[in-house]
């Protein structure tokens, strides 16, 4: 369950992080967020790093589908010129951002903005992955979602590869992944 946040959006700057594993609804949420902040008429602006290109170039896309406009992004530091006249800002897949992701993020927040983050925690191997553990740490608000696990149905916190490629940066949607509990990551045929 994600409870809407306590505090007005329009008040102060902050950090809200969404994190999961592969299929728990990160970007759904993340878009969910993003359009209910424009419907309070806050201007927007949404990205995406460049390496993400599953869907489209120029939306974030949810698995179900759902999309926003978005821009493409190789660096973070892009981010400060483009989202500089917008109020709330939403950043998907930030785990593929390198870690200076972290800075901008405060830079934004510091300066009065809402900062949306989405990203995976953990890496195929149930590792942190990339600067996520930083941006959880420095975020004000942080929503953890699970996904169904495609083996038992229970709830599922982990990203099983179903491939034996080894490199952590491999994009890819269901052909590729698939989301498992503790119980059925741990004890897989990797």
């Amino acid at each position: 369950m994600v409870n809407e946040l306590s505090t007005p959006y329009n008040t102060s700057g902050h950090i809200e992080v969404i994190c999961g594993c592969m299929f728990s609804g990160k970007t759904e949420e993340l878009i969910r967020r993003i359009k209910r902040a424009q419907i309070a008429h806050l201007q927007t602006f949404v990205c995406k790093p460049i390496t993400d290109n599953r869907y489209h170039e120029q939306y974030v896309i949810s698995h179900d589908m759902t999309e926003l406009n978005a821009v493409s992004l190789a660096s973070p530091q892009e981010i400060l010129t483009l989202a500089k006249h917008y109020k709330v800002i939403g950043i998907d897949e930030a785990q593929f951002f390198d870690h200076t992701i972290v800075e901008v993020c405060n830079v934004l927040a510091n300066e009065g903005k809402r900062v949306i983050v989405a990203g995976l925690d953990m890496d195929f191997e149930g590792k942190p992955f990339g600067a996520m553990p930083y941006l959880l740490a420095v975020a004000e608000y942080v929503t953890k979602l699970q996904a169904v696990c495609t083996i038992s149905g229970e709830s599922a916190s982990f990203t099983y590869r179903k491939s034996h490629y080894n490199d952590t940066l491999l994009v890819g949607g269901q052909e590729l992944y698939e989301a498992r509990s503790r119980q059925y990551f741990y004890n897989s045929d990797k």
